[in-house]
């Protein structure tokens, strides 16, 4: 039996597989500098496995053709799904169309009189002085404006009027549309004009009817409302995505129980067994046939925060920065005990009022193009992506980030998987990489009168991507009231471990944490997440003991509704509850656990308001704005082995080559090491290379790696 844990990057899909069949083993084992192959306890070994996301002339998809690469199968070739115990993934689909505006068309039906609320929305100036706003395309095509409403008592002032609705529904399905948002005032509460609605919409054949009361059940028209419409645009691409992969399994719509008119994006009840899985913005897993628009935003990264925080805690560190510089973007975010998790975002130009990991993404990773503007270096945020990637990938890409790394020699062709090029079978090329920065170099002289060396152009353009990479952690920890300098920077990503020694220094931090599957964490993360089901509602309501027993029952409907999400009678779940307070007349909410006694839960929300804010306000009411429960259920994690020492203890690692690298502005001879080389306790003192087949680690001056028992890398600050 096979279990695949799969994330599709910007540039690179990366795959984990855990396997008990020696022969697919024996078959990879003559290929070993395509896969590395770990050995498991019980007689089971652990496949790593990378290969560009976008390969037109080789393959569709590359999670799919990573499966049949591992299985020995021709792209033409059925994958048997009986031989697949568990496929967990992480997608870039959704992100994708909606940052290029791809997704399916939608009519958006509103009540009357509010046909722009949401082309207004709240009037925000992200850029405080330009002249020249512009405004983020809407997602829905069209608008019909129905004639109701409730106010905000719950009574009715205006029926539905059912045959002018049917009329305008029948004109906008004949034009070819067949995604709608519904979204009416207050509904939030008072669901039946919505759900009479909703049932016209189904008679009449949409095929994808997003509903607000239950996409995102809770108070603010503007930012229910857009999530609502980024449900009814992004889901239907989702669902074709799921058949896609369904189908490539050998199973067909009944195995998956994935069919066309989900109302609302509810789902069907789960399988009695669940293959295929998807990665939530939350931190969940969720059945394939669950996987909904709204849920899936932050999928990928969502999996490399999972990863990095679970590895964190095995390895005994508790305050973690968790840092993934992929190709396209950098992600990073802040773990003090429990997943941090936002309910307000704008992904995209998009508002979305759900819950996700709270994760601050930069337009700076590997694939960052590299330009000089006339007077200063930039760094990104275009990026060359994998086609056709940076230049030295073979496709004529321009200078990018990972480019600065081969010129300054931290990255040497012969230890890069050699899939580039259009036969997808050549290394890096080194020489374009040094002609390329001349020519700059020249440049910059002839406009500047500065005259450096291209090495030293390659080393400002990376102090650059440093910075902005080191801002973007500021952002979630310095500027929150955290103390960086006592946290671990867990680093992954394939390009994360080439900077790692410089963010930490940049920030302050002693301490950065390297997993043997950091390059791959993200996808390795899908295989070590739960099951988790979130639901929550509005509340707005001062919080007061009389309070108390209502949220009690509210906190007990919504387990109930998450529990049967998640079919828990096969396993023991844990249960989180959450209150989101704010003080009477502000609007920055605070996540709080739930408590039966008001003292305990005004006390963690002032401790928390003073650390962020810096004061409190003890004669304002506090507001409780929602509450949420959380069910989790516990998933079967891959092990991780402990390694034995065989050589002695005075007797060091020996490099395989000494190399030149540039930093700390001159050229420094510097060993290269391979990973599978080194022991437990065997310490590296920079400047030095460890080599893995799915990425390079850069140990720079006054820095330190040590191995240990689980085979983790610890980098020290030793000056």
């Amino acid at each position: 039996m096979l279990k695949v844990f799969a994330d599709r990057g910007g540039t690179f899909t990366d795959i984990v597989a855990v396997t008990n069949n020696q022969a697919i083993i024996d078959r990879l084992s003559k290929h070993s500098g395509r896969f590395l192959i770990v050995p498991l306890p019980h007689q089971q070994w652990i496949i790593v496995y990378k290969l560009l996301s976008e390969n037109p002339e080789q393959y569709q998809d590359a999670a799919i053709q990573g499966i049949r690469d591992i299985m020995g199968l021709s792209s033409n070739e059925v994958i048997p799904g009986e031989a697949i115990e568990v496929i967990k993934m992480g997608t870039t689909v959704a992100t994708n169309a909606l940052l290029e505006r791809k997704g399916d068309r939608v009519v958006l039906l509103i009540t009357k009189g509010f046909k722009d609320a949401l082309r207004i929305g709240y009037q925000n100036r992200p850029h405080i002085f330009a002249r020249h706003i512009v405004l983020p395309t809407m997602l829905y095509e069209q608008v019909i404006e129905i004639d109701e409403r409730y106010d905000a008592k719950g009574n009715e002032l205006i029926a539905v009027n059912i045959e002018q609705v049917k009329g305008d529904l029948q004109a906008v399905y004949h034009t070819g549309i067949r995604s709608c948002a519904i979204v009416l005032m207050h509904s939030d509460r008072y669901p039946q004009h919505e759900q009479q609605i909703a049932t016209i919409a189904q008679e009449i054949g949409f095929t994808q009817i997003s509903v607000s009361h239950q996409v995102s059940p809770l108070m603010k028209l503007v930012s229910r409302g857009d999530t609502t419409v980024v449900d009814a645009y992004l889901t239907p691409i989702l669902r074709r995505y799921v058949n896609q992969v369904a189908s490539e399994l050998k199973m067909g719509h009944g195995a998956l129980g994935i069919g066309d008119g989900a109302q609302g994006s509810t789902s069907s009840s789960p399988s009695s067994f669940i293959k295929l899985m998807f990665m939530k913005s939350d931190g969940g897993l969720v059945a394939a046939e669950q996987f909904q628009g709204k849920d899936s935003i932050l999928s990928g990264p969502a999996g490399g925060i999972v990863g990095a925080v679970q590895t964190s805690k095995r390895a005994g560190f508790e305050l973690v920065i968790t840092f993934d510089m992929g190709g396209t973007s950098t992600d990073v975010a802040h773990f003090k005990g429990e997943y941090e998790r936002q309910l307000e975002s704008e992904i995209a130009g998009a508002r979305m009022r759900v819950p996700v990991l709270a994760i601050n993404t930069i337009a700076a990773g590997g694939g960052s193009i590299l330009f000089f503007d006339g007077s200063s270096y930039r760094v990104g945020p275009k990026s060359a992506g994998s086609i056709p990637g940076p230049a030295c990938y073979r496709r004529g890409g321009p200078l990018a980030v990972t480019d600065a790394n081969v010129m300054l020699g931290k990255i040497h062709p012969q230890y890069f998987p050699s899939v580039f090029g259009i036969d997808g079978n050549l290394p890096l090329d080194k020489d374009i990489v040094i002609e390329k920065f001349t020519q700059l170099t020249q440049e910059i002289a002839t406009t500047t009168g500065n005259h450096c060396t291209p090495e030293q152009v390659a080393a400002g353009f990376m102090a650059i991507a440093v910075e902005n990479m080191a801002n973007a952690i500021k952002k979630i920890s310095l500027q929150r009231g955290y103390d960086v300098t006592q946290y671990v920077l867990c680093c992954f990503g394939g390009a994360g471990g080439q900077v790692a020694c410089l963010i930490a220094d940049t920030l302050g931090m002693k301490k950065i944490f390297l997993h043997p599957y950091a390059g791959v964490l993200s996808a390795y993360g899908m295989g070590l997440a739960d099951v988790r089901a979130i639901r929550e509602t509005g509340v707005e309501q001062p919080l007061t003991e009389i309070l108390i027993p209502q949220l009690q029952r509210l906190i007990e409907y919504l387990e109930t509704q998450a529990r049967s999400e998640i079919n828990e009678a096969r396993t023991q779940v844990e249960v989180v509850r959450k209150v989101n307070l704010k003080y009477e007349s502000t609007n920055s909410i605070l996540i709080v656990n739930f408590a039966d006694e008001v003292a305990v839960m005004r006390q963690e929300f002032e401790t928390e308001h003073k650390s962020r804010y810096g004061f409190i306000q003890l004669e304002k009411t506090l507001i409780v704005e929602s509450v949420s429960v959380e069910v989790i259920q516990k998933m079967d994690t891959p092990e991780e082995p402990l390694i034995n020492r065989s050589r002695s203890l005075d007797e060091a690692p020996k490099p395989v080559e000494t190399v030149k690298i540039f930093t700390a502005n001159k050229w420094h001879n510097t060993p290269i090491y391979r990973r599978e080389d080194l022991q437990p306790k065997d310490r590296i003192t920079g400047t030095a290379i460890i080599v893995e087949k799915i990425s390079t680690i850069v140990v720079e001056p006054n820095w330190q790696a040590i191995l240990t028992e689980r085979n983790h890398l610890i980098l020290q600050r030793i000056a």
